[in-house]
Formats: structure tokens, sequence, C-alpha cells
């Protein structure tokens, strides 16, 4: 066996011992509040933020916080989403107009760890013509919190913190909170080698592999 070919085998070892320990990414999503608008019976998610929506008078709109990958898969918000029950306490008033709006803090298996969400409620907000939606949910969820890019992070004061953060699977978060909560659930749990040890085996193999070689090239 050359040298190239050996030390190409050790590589190729070492890789695959490194290799088991690789564990793939566990991404559900993005945290955060989503924004729609109800068209006929049916809700479809804004293509615009609330603060470049401007809303007409009987619309309705709806907030909803959740883990959700992308907007095709966002989770619409819940309850009831009828103009006329959300605004029947609310006489139309000339100069103003009136928007519905559905907010949904989600469950609490989309809550940041540590808090809980508040139960769903309806508004009727009543606000100037030229209102934005954003003017619309200020009028009745109080108080909201934005990024410096704009972006909605908060709505009551839900949630304390974060804005869009980057969250990884249910089953990820479970074993994160353990790991916080018992530091004996940090102590390795045996189910398979370090990547210390491992390349410490591959280590040994290199140098046994090196001294056979020698043995062999000072053989007359």
């Amino acid at each position: 066996m050359t040298r190239g070919r050996t030390a190409a085998l050790v590589l190729g070892l070492l890789a695959a011992l490194l290799g088991l320990t690789a564990v793939p990414a566990q991404a559900a999503g993005y945290r955060y509040w989503s924004f729609w608008e109800r068209d006929g019976g049916a809700w479809t998610y804004a293509t615009a933020g609330p603060s470049q929506t401007t809303p007409s008078d009987g619309d309705v709109q709806g907030f909803r916080f959740a883990v959700s990958a992308d907007s095709k898969d966002a989770t619409q918000p819940r309850g009831a989403a009828d103009f006329a029950a959300i605004c029947a306490d609310t006489p139309a008033r000339s100069g103003d107009k009136r928007v519905a709006l559905v907010v949904d803090f989600g469950t609490a298996a989309d809550a940041p760890h540590g808090e809980s969400p508040p139960a769903p409620r309806t508004a009727c907000a009543r606000v100037g013509k030229d209102a934005t939606s954003a003017d619309a949910l200020a009028s009745v969820a109080k108080p909201l919190r934005y990024d410096s890019n704009a972006l909605l992070c908060a709505i009551s004061g839900y949630p304390e913190a974060g804005c869009g953060e980057q969250v990884a699977s249910q089953d990820a978060q479970k074993q994160d909170a353990q790991q916080t909560e018992s530091p004996a659930a940090k102590k390795p749990s045996g189910s398979g080698p370090s990547v210390g040890v491992l390349a410490g085996v591959a280590v040994v193999a290199l140098l046994g592999v090196g001294a056979i070689w020698q043995a062999k090239r000072r053989r007359p």
C-alpha cells in the first residue's frame, strides 16, 4: 500500500467517524405575527404590511401569532370573522370608517419559552378615512411593538420579546427546555461517542497504519 493510499484511507475513516456525530438542523420556521385580509368568506395572506395597507369601511382584517415556514403554510386567525357581528355595537359615523379586527395570539405550542398566549379576541376599530391597518390595530390593541424594519413584533405587549426569530422544531424546543431546566440533562446520554473520542480513534488508526507501513518499508 502506498503512502498516498494510506493517507487517503485514514482521512476517509476520520471523515466517516466524525460524520456519525453530525445532526441535521431541525428548523420549523419563524415565530411572528402574520397579517390577513378577509376576502368573501376566506382569509387571504396580506401582500403588504399593516402600515402600508389602507382598509375601507366594512373591511375585516386578522392577525395571527404562530410559527410558520412561509406565507404558504402560515396559520390563519381563528374564530368568527363577520363584520356585522364584530362591529354591531360600533355605529357608523360621518368622516370615519370601521374596520373589524380579529387578533389571534396563537397556541401554547407557538409561544416563546416562559410565555402564555392571551385568548383570541375581536375588536371594531373606528378610525379616520385615511387610517392604515396599523392605525386601526393601534386604536384597539396597544401597546404595539415594531422592529427597526417596521416589522410588527408584538400586539398588546405579546410576546414580551423577540421578533420574527427562527425557531427549531417542537421536538428540538422541548429538548432545549429540558436541558435548561435540568442540569443533569446536560450530561452525555451515552447514546454515542463524542467527537473527541472519534477523533482520538482516528488518530490511533493513523499511527497504527503508519507504523505498519514503516515496518514493511524496512523489510529487505
